[in-house]
């Protein structure tokens, strides 16, 4: 296990917390942003960045403001894409001191304010966004208006979804990558959920899962 290195991120409501895990080797720096409902340091994130940093991608983990004060609701759509952006920019300079090529986006939300960000104006150095449960719907409230955006993003999109995301349905989902043409990709965990559970009855571990997310972003990033 690598330890990861506290970063202070400036952004002009004042700096966001960051964590930065960075392996011997590493080609890619992944700008990962988390889910509405947890921080940079919950479990999901911790181990996903752990199971990249063995495959020799580096992630800079960022948290949002309204996560880091306590507060029980994100902040509005505009000002978590402006910390999108500065945690961005906080990567070009890593990633301009060390040779690393960026990649960004997230679990759940953070992945959504990404691809945001990147729609309205994309972030420069930025090639590639992965997204880790992308939430296309609240919970049984099915549509496909969140993805409407994704039209506007031209770097190479991933996304890793669970087959029982309920907030993102399957059957909707597939027709949106499908859209997007040869820039998106879709990569479905059977059984998952949308923090990326699986049923005991599979036979499968969480391990078991951080391991498939991990080797799937690796690979995608290392056919770039």
């Amino acid at each position: 296990m690598i330890e990861a290195a506290p970063v202070a991120i400036p952004a002009p409501a004042g700096p966001l917390a960051g964590l930065l895990l960075r392996p011997p080797g590493a080609r890619w720096l992944y700008v990962l942003g988390h889910g509405a409902g947890a921080g940079m340091r919950h479990v999901f994130m911790e181990d996903v960045a752990q199971a990249l940093a063995a495959r020799q991608v580096a992630t800079l983990r960022w948290e949002m403001a309204a996560r880091t004060a306590g507060k029980g609701r994100p902040d509005r759509a505009p000002v978590v894409v402006a910390e999108v952006r500065a945690a961005c920019a906080a990567a070009r300079a890593i990633a301009a001191d060390g040779g690393l090529r960026l990649c960004a986006g997230g679990k759940s939300m953070g992945g959504r304010m990404t691809s945001t960000a990147q729609a309205e104006a994309a972030e420069p150095g930025v090639e590639a966004l992965i997204f880790l449960g992308f939430p296309l719907h609240p919970a049984k409230q099915p549509a496909i208006t969140r993805a409407a955006h994704l039209a506007d993003v031209a770097v190479p999109m991933l996304f890793v979804q669970g087959t029982r995301d309920a907030l993102a349905e399957p059957a909707l989902l597939r027709p949106v990558v499908a859209g997007l043409g040869a820039r998106a990709t879709l990569h479905e965990i059977d059984g998952a959920d949308h923090g990326f559970a699986v049923p005991k009855r599979t036979g499968r571990t969480g391990a078991d899962v951080i391991a498939e997310i991990a080797d799937t972003v690796a690979t995608w990033l290392a056919g770039r």
